[in-house]
């Protein structure tokens, strides 16, 4: 596929959104970028590209951003796993900017949208998970439910409407470049370098670089088969107690402590006083009790032999991805 107009990167003040844009202009595609607040210009200084207001949630501002724009990449989506109400500022929020920017992308013309979806949209029951297993069962957790709920709505939608869709599903991105708040993966090596993980919650992340993820969704506009979904993550997944014995061996001078194991019923408890913490701050809590009950043990290994096939997928290890992250970080003290 050739790309000769402007591609269009919504959310892209957010993680994969920015490092996307950067990614495209390096390629030397002409890049239009959406973001909520205009004012917010820092993530795009020393940038070619055009800045656009437009929210997934007014379909008409997409309408207009979107014109003349031949490949759209969806990235913008209420990426939390915690908020006051789940159903209304992350599901909601998630299927209804799906609905509104794939209708809005066909009604301007758009040739084809990369939809960034997660692996929060893969089926865990059997391992290593692979796109043709399906969709996620658990139904405990809001974001995951707008991730697969939206995922599927987003290929009904291009069906009905006439438009190639993509679907790439990320894991725990990291890397470079960054801004706060830092997305919610990013924010565990943020919480691991300033100690504040008290204990083993044996949960465990699929880390990926940024960085490697928007090479992908270049990829998948390029190669990718319409209707197809394609995972954007390594084959394994590191715990968190194992991510901190790395940074300890990379960083013995800040002698963090590795978590210790404790009974499922104590983690639950901690987590239950965060939780109370958190309704009365109405900051995200570190460790919910769902979190415990959805992730503890929770293994995320993958199969990505189909995005390596056919889009030329090639991630650095997760190791690799781990120590660039925590060297950024330590040479920004700003996002500590």
């Amino acid at each position: 596929m050739i790309q000769n107009k402007v591609s269009l990167v919504s959310g892209a003040n957010g993680h994969l959104g920015n490092n996307l844009v950067r990614t495209l202009i390096q390629k030397g595609i002409p890049v239009r970028a959406t973001v909520r607040n205009i004012n917010n210009k820092k993530p795009f200084e020393g940038l070619n590209c055009e800045v656009v207001p437009a929210d997934i949630t007014d379909k008409a501002s997409f309408v207009k951003a979107l014109q003349g724009v031949d490949t759209f990449y969806a990235v913008g989506a209420s990426f939390k796993l915690w908020a006051k109400d789940p159903k209304k500022e992350i599901y909601d929020v998630n299927i209804e900017g799906t609905r509104n920017t794939i209708e809005a992308a066909a009604e301007a013309g758009v040739k084809r949208i990369v939809y960034v979806s997660s692996i929060a949209a893969l089926d865990y029951t059997k391992l290593p998970a692979k796109e043709s297993y399906g969709y996620n069962p658990d139904r405990r957790d809001m974001y995951y439910n707008s991730k697969n709920d939206g995922e599927k709505l987003a290929f009904q939608l291009a069906e009905e409407l006439g438009i190639e869709l993509v679907s790439v599903m990320p894991a725990a991105m990291i890397g470079s470049e960054a801004s706060l708040p830092l997305n919610v993966s990013y924010g565990i090596l943020k919480l691991i370098l300033n100690k504040q993980i008290p204990v083993d919650t044996k949960i465990t992340l699929n880390w990926v670089d940024v960085k490697d993820v928007a090479e992908g969704c270049y990829l998948a506009a390029q190669k990718g088969r319409p209707g197809e979904r394609y995972i954007l993550a390594n084959e394994k997944c590191m715990t968190i107690t194992d991510t901190t014995i790395l940074a300890d061996q990379l960083y013995p001078e800040l002698k963090l402590k590795v978590p210790g194991s404790v009974p499922k019923l104590i983690l639950y408890t901690i987590a239950g006083i965060m939780e109370l913490s958190a309704k009365l701050s109405g900051k995200a809590p570190v460790l919910t009790r769902k979190d415990i009950a959805m992730f503890s043990g929770l293994q995320q290994n993958f199969d990505i032999s189909k995005a390596r096939m056919e889009l030329g997928f090639n991630p650095k290890s997760p190791e690799k991805a781990v120590k660039e992250a925590l060297d950024y970080l330590m040479n920004h003290k700003e996002l500590l």
